[in-house]
């Protein structure tokens, strides 16, 4: 027979909390380890009692939710967390998923769902809820657009030069700039890319939308 999973609560309001208690006890299966009000002292619980399943409200005293999955990941903890918020579009959730998170779930979820969200957790699987997704989607791009190198107009224009396979004095022509100055801009490019030829210029600068 195999061994419970072992789960670990913690939500600073007591009825919400003892409701998903009370949801986790009735699973056969599913054994609730620990159960804490704050972040802080569910932290110190995971530490303690290393239990496969960690599910924790977003927004609890000392440390928030996703404060408490990075300080499972920094720590080497096997405990995987599962996120409980009343925001799912909150930019905490992103945070907390892209700290390790093992999964993010509306409060409102019914209690099949969260049982069932809690076992397929316990095996290693992910589970985010639906209507989480287009704000994780959003937040993706918009931190995708954060992180793109910038570009001045000039070595845009040099660029897709050099995407259309012309040569350093053919771009010199077509911008009215001497090679050396040419030069000089795809240094930069290069610089700002991190990348050393114009081929890995080329596929960086598309691969981030410089290019499109």
């Amino acid at each position: 027979m195999a061994p419970p999973c072992t789960v670990l609560c913690a939500d600073d309001h007591p009825l919400y909390l003892s409701s998903v208690v009370r949801a986790l006890e009735e699973e056969p299966g599913v054994e609730v380890v620990a159960q804490e009000s704050d972040g802080r002292a569910a932290f110190a619980a995971i530490a303690e009692r290393s239990p496969d399943v960690a599910v924790v409200d977003m927004t609890m005293p000392h440390m928030t939710g996703a404060e408490l999955v990075e300080a499972v990941v920094r720590e080497g903890l096997s405990t995987r967390v599962l996120i409980l918020t009343g925001d799912v579009g909150s930019p905490d959730v992103y945070r907390a998923l892209v700290a390790g998170a093992a999964g993010v779930l509306s409060k409102l979820v019914e209690t099949r769902a969260l049982v069932d969200a809690v076992v397929s957790v316990s095996r290693g699987q992910t589970v985010i809820a639906p209507e989480a997704q287009g704000s994780l989607v959003q937040a993706m791009r918009s931190q995708a657009v954060e992180e793109r190198p910038l570009l001045t107009p000039r070595e845009t224009e040099i660029l897709r030069h050099v995407a259309d396979g012309l040569s350093v004095t053919q771009i010199a022509k077509q911008v009215y700039l001497s090679p050396s100055t040419v030069k000089t801009h795809l240094d930069h490019i290069y610089r700002k890319l991190e990348v050393g030829d114009r081929a890995a210029a080329v596929a960086t600068a598309m691969r981030t939308g410089l290019l499109v």
